[in-house]
């Protein structure tokens, strides 16, 4: 029977786990099955193999990297991210050990001279008018808290979730983080590309209108068009203006992502580059995958799973807590006591204490635990809608930009092969110059249509890149 006793004794103190437990997010479309594909893919230019995580290395320009990884180690954003994580990892570290005794050490040493008869002391013959007392103490305090019904192991489960969902968030912002820089340095070679095409344009209508002037002191030309060319070169000449503006500024925007100061990138990136050019081929892998792979997703699922935690730590406020209080101490009227074996004195209160009466508080603390659980799952299934949303849309914008590509490309030939036989013929003396200008003009015109597009299918494979959960890395 004592076996018996010892047997069930470790169990009555870690006692049960009220609360529901947690069973995983639930289901909530067909695209988290294993084997699905994704709708919107164009198998010409994407495939099921497991994309990379560095994504833009692919695209093989070096100051592009240079400008990622430096924006993963010192933007705010991600120092705001892990600055969280360290204060979820020590809360969970906390709630872990409130699982555990508390114990304490302590330490008296009392010495009164106080009159005669203070004390209410019975006298005994002859009495001095004072009386010394002392007292000295030195010992140790343990309190427990027995956690009979797992409110405190819901606690550090709830906060093991939070740290989780935190690690997640921190990567999230990774995957935005990476995807903004890629987008503005994108939008910066376009940028300085259209200002090249700008002033190429503008040399061009500066020369048809000197040939035009000449035209018209001859009598061959009206000054109607010398008027018309003259406003359209001045409207050119206005246009390089926000061009470079629009240059300054998304300077400043990556300096501001890469967390240095404006201006810190002006010698590197001021000289003209071309936009980087993506894989002919974009690996997406498939859904599952993808939803698996997204921080946003993670951090939901965790959320949730530490709503669910918070359930049990509520329900278990509704039954009695035990507690147990010990003190050990050596001690006595003199200070050699406190290292004397023989007057050694301990203590052992166990306490009980149930608010059975409260009105229905905690009832109703339980029903805002469940009702944020609740609240947690309906967020989860947003996510999980809206990420598969995002990578059909991006999907479909990649593929789209991808044709219109190679739209643009076959007109700029097209015009680019008409400039070069009106080079031809004016050399021949078939056709004016202006004529040979104009078709030049017509050329520039196609060439910022294939930059603009070029631009466009950048972005749209930027995004892509987003929506697939891809641009973090573990710390």
């Amino acid at each position: 029977m004592k076996r018996l006793g010892w047997a069930i004794l470790p169990a009555l103190l870690t006692g049960c786990v009220v609360g529901p437990n947690y069973g995983g997010p639930p289901g909530v479309a067909s695209g988290e099955r294993a084997g699905s594909t994704f709708r919107r893919a164009d198998q010409a230019v994407t495939s099921p193999q497991t994309p990379v995580a560095r994504w833009w290395e692919g695209m093989g320009d070096a100051q592009l990297t240079m400008l990622i990884d430096r924006a993963l180690a010192s933007n705010p954003d991600v120092a705001i991210a892990e600055a969280r994580i360290r204060k979820a990892r020590a809360s969970l570290r906390e709630q872990r050990a409130n699982q555990l005794p508390t114990v304490s050490a302590s330490g008296t040493a009392i010495v009164a001279d106080l009159p005669a008869g203070s004390l209410a002391l019975p006298t005994q013959g002859e009495q001095s008018d004072r009386i010394r007392a002392e007292f000295y103490n030195a010992g140790l305090d343990a309190s427990w808290e027995i956690d009979l019904f797992g409110a405190r192991r819901r606690a550090a489960e709830g906060a093991e979730a939070q740290a989780q969902a935190a690690e997640a968030n921190r990567a999230d912002a990774q995957v935005r983080l990476s995807a903004e820089v890629a987008q503005n340095y994108v939008t910066l070679r376009e940028l300085q590309q259209r200002l090249i095409l700008a002033r190429r344009s503008a040399q061009l209508q500066q020369r048809s209108l000197a040939l035009l002037q000449q035209r018209e002191q001859r009598g061959a030309s009206s000054r109607d068009e010398v008027v018309r060319l003259k406003t359209e070169l001045t409207r050119t000449e206005a246009g390089l203006l926000p061009l470079e503006g629009q240059i300054a500024t998304t300077l400043d925007q990556l300096a501001l992502l890469t967390g240095d100061e404006p201006g810190a990138h002006d010698v590197l990136l001021s000289t003209p580059a071309p936009i980087p050019m993506i894989p002919r081929t974009v690996a997406i892998g498939d859904p599952a995958a993808m939803l698996r792979r997204r921080p946003d997703i993670r951090a939901a699922e965790r959320q949730l799973a530490a709503s669910n935690a918070q359930i049990g730590v509520n329900v278990a406020r509704q039954f009695p807590s035990v507690s147990i209080m010990g003190i050990i101490g050596l001690g006595g009227p003199n200070i050699a006591d406190v290292v004397d074996p023989g007057s050694v004195a301990g203590l052992l209160l166990p306490r009980i204490s149930w608010s059975f009466l409260d009105f229905g508080r905690n009832r109703a603390r339980v029903e805002q635990a469940r009702a944020d659980r609740d609240e947690a799952e309906a967020q989860y299934r947003k996510a999980v809608l809206g990420a598969l949303s995002d990578a059909e849309t991006s999907l479909t914008r990649f593929g789209n930009q991808r044709r219109n590509l190679v739209s643009s490309i076959a007109s700029r030939d097209g015009a680019r092969q008409s400039a070069i036989y009106a080079e031809q013929r004016y050399e021949q003396g078939a056709i004016p110059l202006t004529t040979s200008i104009d078709a030049e003009r017509a050329a520039l015109a196609a060439d910022q249509s294939v930059l603009e597009a070029t631009g466009e299918l950048d972005r749209a494979f930027i995004a892509l890149q987003k929506a697939m959960g891809l641009g973090w890395s573990q710390q």
